[in-house]
C-alpha cells in the first residue's frame, strides 16, 4: 500500500531537524505523528497551558491537511512530563476538543523527556470518505 507524508501549511521547523513526517497517509488512515506545543521556530510555548493548547492546534492543522478533523480521531496517545500536576489542565483542553461521545480511546503514559516540552499528541484518524 502506498504511503503518502502529509504536513500542514505553516509545518513548524521540528520535522526538518528531525526528519520526521507530520503524518502519513496509508489507505483510509492517517497515522499522525506526536505533536507538540511548538512555535514555528520548533521552540516550545513556556506557559503549560497555552502549550498544550499550541499542540491541539497544531494536530489540528495536520488532520486538516490529511483531510480529517477531530471527529475523525478514533487512537490517542498522550506523553505527559508530570502527569499527576499536568491532568486538569489536560483534561479542560480534552474536554473542549472531545465534548461528547462516541470518545477516541486513550493512552496516557508519564515520561521523563520530551526534548524540553511538556506535553505530546499522536493519533491515528480514518479519512472521511469523499463520497
Amino acid at each position: 500500500m502506498q504511503r503518502d507524508a502529509i504536513f500542514p501549511a505553516n509545518r513548524h521547523s521540528l520535522y526538518e531537524a528531525h526528519g520526521y513526517s507530520a503524518a502519513i497517509r496509508s489507505g483510509d488512515l492517517l497515522f499522525v505523528s506526536g505533536q507538540v506545543g511548538s512555535r514555528l521556530d520548533g521552540t516550545p510555548e513556556p506557559d503549560f497551558a497555552a502549550q498544550v493548547r499550541q499542540a491541539f492546534s497544531n494536530l489540528e492543522a495536520t488532520l486538516a491537511a490529511g483531510g480529517c478533523g477531530f471527529d475523525d480521531i478514533v487512537d490517542v496517545t498522550s506523553f505527559h512530563t508530570d502527569p499527576e500536576n499536568q491532568f486538569e489542565t489536560i483534561m479542560t483542553v480534552k474536554n473542549e476538543i472531545f465534548s461528547r461521545a462516541p470518545y477516541p480511546n486513550w493512552t496516557a503514559i508519564g515520561v521523563t523527556w520530551l526534548a524540553g516540552f511538556d506535553f505530546e499528541i499522536k493519533v491515528i484518524a480514518r479519512i472521511p470518505s469523499r463520497a
